[in-house]
């Protein structure tokens, strides 16, 4: 691992061990951000119970509440 990070730190997105680090924090950080909101979304179908909108629809609002809670973060 401390070869990666050196490989990686010194180029023009991380100049430094420190950012290349910083970078991987905040990636992990978006990462379980979104983790969360489609945790969120499945809790929410779960508790609803059976619907009767097709699985097309489902899924189109499924990926506009998504882009919507995204532009919200």
């Amino acid at each position: 691992m401390k070869e990666r990070v050196e490989a990686q730190s010194g180029t023009r997105r991380c100049p430094n061990m420190s950012d290349y680090v910083r970078d991987l924090i905040g990636k992990d950080q978006m990462r379980g951000d979104k983790i969360a909101v489609m945790q969120r979304f499945v809790d929410d179908g779960l508790q609803s119970g059976k619907g009767a909108r097709s699985q097309d629809d489902l899924f189109a609002v499924a990926i506009a509440n998504v882009k919507k809670s995204l532009k919200r973060n």
